[in-house]
């Protein structure tokens, strides 16, 4: 039976699915994918009395262009003509995503996005997939995921070991900012009858204690996972820190007109959610993580982190998901809150995305899947999230991400700096970035509390929330 509050106050919100799965490429979606989807679109058809019906695939680019920008690869052409009307028959409404943090090799081989030249091909190539399927899109996602080939990739060197260059990557979160702007103005130009937007990767979650220090480490980590990327796009400016400075425009990447492009309006803002963060500020990590729980990863991880003012530590006694997520369901409409209280009615109507798949992996005692637990959670979060559309914020979509996407990220890092893997299993020992503790590629950074008056960084009243100690 479905729960009244929530179909009423989420009544305007699209359900759809998303998937990793690209279009262009010549083999089709790994079939078992489609029990996930199913267990998920019954699941809100039981609690909200609705029916997903829009599905976002990832175009492609690799395959499409995979020579360089002066030819396309017809037969990929051809796949994702056929994908699209397959869809259409079926009475799926398609929605793409034009980027999934793989870029064609000859783009990547000439710097990818630390070259500025990538976010002018990435317009051309937002243009002609405007052209050609403009007509049967209904929703163009830009990019999924801005952090993974920018912060993750050019400044930490996850994905791509060696590459990471400390602050000397920061224009590549310029770039694809700037690509995202150009690309919004190519699909309107070419007459898109489909909304357009982007994705940011919410981060989010609450300080450790109630110490004034704790507070400013989350509006830290905050700022350098949020607002990097958000005040280019919602303020026209670049992220500026407590000592007064931007370190994105501090490269020199930027060039005039660069940020009225990067603030072209969105029709919408997708979020990507996962799971919320514990925050301390540097000099109460010794407090609030016991020796006992002072794990090597985390200590490598906490390590850099300090350098920009802020540590993460383990949520105490909360239950945690088999990826060691902590099962926290109202994380999600406090960051999307905390939002709001930054950016007021700047924000775009918002899509939550990439969320969801946390939940699959519950089981009952016979090891089989816990369908009553999991709607139980996934109720919880909507209704957290309906009580924030019933006071007035504009979700206008939620999305499942398939739980078999990404999976190595899952593993090797989301998982493991959730700080919650469970202590019966060994800590997963990924290839972290070692060069990063190394080379003080973050030895500029602040290092500790700001002392004397409020500057960069607005501090915006939050809830203690769970954890709290």
């Amino acid at each position: 039976m479905s729960d009244g509050f929530l179909h009423t106050s989420l009544r305007g919100v699209d359900w759809g699915v998303a998937t990793a799965d690209t279009m262009a490429a010549p083999l089709p979606p790994p079939p078992e994918r489609g029990g996930h989807f199913r267990q998920w679109t019954d699941d809100i058809r039981r609690l909200l009395g609705v029916t997903a019906d829009t599905h976002r695939m990832v175009a492609g680019w690799p395959q499409l262009q995979p020579e360089g920008p002066g030819g396309w690869d017809r037969k990929a052409l051809d796949r994702c003509e056929r994908a699209l009307d397959a869809m259409l028959a079926q009475g799926t409404r398609p929605a793409l995503t034009l980027l999934d943090r793989t870029l064609p090799p000859w783009l990547d081989a000439a710097g990818g996005w630390l070259a500025r030249d990538t976010a002018e091909h990435f317009a051309a190539y937002a243009a002609e997939l405007g052209r050609r399927f403009g007509d049967r899109v209904e929703r163009w996602i830009t990019s999924t995921d801005l952090a993974g080939p920018t912060l993750a990739d050019h400044v930490a060197g996850m994905y791509s070991p060696g590459r990471g260059a400390g602050r000397a990557g920061l224009p590549a979160v310029h770039h694809i900012l700037l690509a995202g702007g150009l690309a919004t103005r190519a699909l309107r130009a070419a007459g898109v009858r489909g909304r357009t937007g982007t994705t940011v990767t919410l981060v989010g979650g609450y300080a450790a204690t109630d110490d004034p220090y704790d507070r400013l480490a989350l509006e830290r980590l905050e700022s350098w996972t949020n607002r990097i990327f958000l005040d280019p796009l919602l303020l026209g400016e670049h992220m500026v820190t407590e000592e007064d400075v931007s370190p994105v425009e501090d490269t020199g990447c930027v060039r005039p007109g660069d940020l009225e492009v990067i603030a072209t309006a969105q029709d919408l803002l997708c979020l990507s959610w996962h799971t919320p963060f514990r925050v301390t500020a540097p000099e109460n990590l010794p407090r609030v993580l016991p020796a006992a729980r002072c794990r090597g990863a985390l200590n490598e991880v906490n390590r850099l982190l300090v350098s920009l003012g802020f540590a993460i530590v383990p949520f105490d006694d909360v239950e945690t998901t088999a990826y060691g997520w902590p099962v926290i369901p109202e994380g999600l409409a406090d960051a999307v809150a905390g939002l709001c209280d930054l950016y007021g009615n700047l924000l775009p109507p918002l899509s939550v995305v990439d969320n969801g798949m946390g939940d699959l992996d519950l089981v009952d005692d016979t090891g089989h899947s816990d369908d009553a637990r999991r709607r139980e959670l996934l109720r919880a979060r909507l209704s957290w999230l309906a009580r924030l559309a019933a006071a007035g914020v504009d979700v206008c979509g939620y999305e499942y991400w398939s739980v078999l996407d990404n999976l190595e990220a899952k593993f090797r890092y989301t998982r493991l700096y959730a700080m919650a893997v469970p202590d019966r299993e060994p800590a997963p020992r990924p290839a972290m970035p070692s060069d990063w503790v190394r080379t003080g590629v973050f030895a500029a950074a602040p290092t500790g509390p700001a002392a004397g008056p409020e500057t960069g960084l607005t501090l915006v009243p939050r809830t203690q929330g769970v954890g709290a100690s």
